[in-house]
């Protein structure tokens, strides 16, 4: 079953962009702008994602 939201974090990398790109792929839509954060080492991404109403959940 699909959550009707979720928060996807990660470094900015190929990976998140790949986590981010499969979350649409499923049927999610992006919510809002992006979050970035610097933890001293890496750029941290945030996206959050939501379900569109009325769509099935699986």
């Amino acid at each position: 079953m699909k959550l009707g939201y979720r928060f996807i974090t990660g470094k900015d990398d190929d990976i998140f962009c790949k986590r981010i790109s499969q979350a649409l792929e499923d049927g999610y839509q992006l919510y809002g702008s992006p979050s970035l954060t610097f933890n001293g080492e890496d750029v941290i991404c945030g996206q959050a994602v939501i379900w569109p109403e009325g769509k099935e959940k699986d």
